[in-house]
């Protein structure tokens, strides 16, 4: 069996005219089984302004499976890994189902995250000071929305960049192969 790859591709456009819903879809390399998904952050949650990327991998069944999906960017979340982004939904496991979509997935992601499920947690820790703490959870998930998903102005960091010794040509492109983020950069400029 291998990839629909006409329905990978409706689908795909299908989230590209949909600019309203803010979730968007790339691929990633030359197939149609890895892509990289991106979440903006629900309105009056400690995630808003954030945007999240997410690794997305298609098995050779989809979508009578559903997508692997986890979060690169980090999250503080209490069913979602703060450690490696792995992610604890239905949607994405039992209750998935071929009528759903990668939208529909990257769109439950983004629900989840206005409504954590603490009592079927991913992160211990953080579904504990969720339940403890409540104050104190939405304070940690604002810092870590505000030091790894909320984007940063390109110039700034490109400057930084520039700062340690690499061409502004170096810096730009590095950032651009690297969707704007700047420790991968610095890793592709560095390796």
């Amino acid at each position: 069996m291998t990839l629909d790859a006409g329905r990978i591709n409706k689908e795909l456009k299908e989230i590209s005219k949909d600019v309203a819903s803010g979730v968007e879809v790339q691929l990633r390399g030359s197939g149609l089984n890895k892509l990289v998904g991106y979440v903006p952050g629900p309105k009056d949650t400690p995630y808003e302004g954030g945007r999240y990327e997410v690794d997305i991998n298609l098995d050779e069944q989809y979508p009578f499976v559903p997508p692997k999906m986890r979060f690169v960017t980090k999250v503080w979340h209490p069913n979602i890994s703060s450690a490696n982004g792995a992610i604890c939904l239905d949607v994405l496991k039992d209750q998935w189902s071929p009528a759903l979509t990668i939208k529909t997935a990257l769109l439950s992601l983004q629900a989840l995250l206005s409504s954590p499920q603490p009592d079927d947690p991913q992160d211990a820790v953080v579904a504990k000071q969720y339940l403890d703490d409540r104050k104190l959870f939405e304070r940690t998930a604002r810092h870590w929305t505000e030091a790894f998903a909320i984007p940063k102005n390109e110039d700034e960091v490109c400057m930084r960049i520039m700062e340690m010794g690499f061409s502004k040509e170096a810096a730009q492109k590095a950032l651009k192969e690297a969707n704007g983020d700047e420790n991968i950069a610095l890793e592709k400029l560095l390796g």
